[in-house]
């Protein structure tokens, strides 16, 4: 009999996962008590219950522009990143080509790389060719390393496409462009949603590539880790974390009703 099937087995394994579960989702807890706590120092016992944090976050124009500038350019890397992905997730999924492997590994290279080593060979190669760190050269670095995983999320899906229908759609005459807007995209438009949903989260959550290339306009996570060496600002710090936190989980929970509402529509 299989162990994990015995009564002890089944004991153990429900303990373990209440132990993961405890261990990754008390500190959110802990964040969401605390931001909550009125006094600078979060530690128990409470001082008592506040909304003051949450008040002088929204007042803070430069924690607010943080959170703007980090957003605009999750957003364009994003989109950059998907476009890419698309074209490459294609070529790979749909093409026969000689090094088509070493394509493939060249692409999904950023996974293996250190951030901190990319971000200083971006640095470099900006400051060989004349660029300016700014807004635009955190989005030319976000969008190599989302690239990858636009690429893991979209090839499975083109690869459980059945290729005989954008053939059929070639004999009746569709180009390419047609063919794509008309067959492909529609069947892989829930895993280019969740592509970009990574590629924000991954690009919005960056710190190393981000501190490297970054201009005058600092992203969200360079200002949380300046903040964290000035107490008087740490509460303020719990509090806008549990703010992206909320809005991070309602748009993955409204994604993924997405995803599989467009599922259930196509499967029809």
């Amino acid at each position: 009999m299989d162990a994990a099937l015995s009564r002890n087995g089944r004991w153990a394994m429900r303990t373990f996962f209440a132990l993961v579960v405890v261990f990754l989702y008390a500190p959110i807890v802990i964040l969401l008590i605390f931001s909550f706590n009125n006094s600078q120092v979060p530690s128990f016992p409470l001082s008592g219950f506040t909304l003051h944090w949450y008040h002088q976050f929204l007042e803070n124009g430069s924690l607010r522009g943080a959170l703007e500038t980090s957003a605009i350019i999750a957003a364009v890397s994003s989109v950059g990143a998907v476009v890419l992905g698309i074209l490459a997730s294609i070529a790979l999924a749909r093409r026969r080509f000689r090094g088509k492997a070493i394509a493939s590994a060249f692409l999904l290279s950023p996974l293996v790389i250190p951030f901190v080593v990319f971000g200083v060979s971006l640095l470099l190669l900006f400051h060989s060719i004349g660029i300016q760190p700014s807004m635009f050269t955190v989005m030319i670095g976000h969008v190599v390393i989302s690239l990858p995983y636009a690429i893991l999320v979209l090839v499975p899906r083109l690869e459980q496409i059945d290729s005989s229908l954008e053939e059929a759609a070639y004999d009746l005459g569709a180009s390419s462009l047609q063919t794509f807007r008309r067959i492909t995209f529609p069947l892989i438009l829930p895993a280019i949603a969740s592509a970009f949903l990574i590629a924000f989260t991954t690009s919005f959550d960056e710190y190393a590539v981000a501190s490297f290339v970054v201009g005058t306009r600092v992203t969200f996570p360079i200002y949380l880790y300046s903040a964290l060496r000035f107490p008087d600002q740490l509460p303020q710090v719990i509090a806008v974390a549990v703010v992206v936190l909320t809005v991070s989980l309602v748009v993955v929970v409204a994604a993924e009703l997405g995803r599989r509402s467009a599922e259930r529509r196509l499967a029809l």
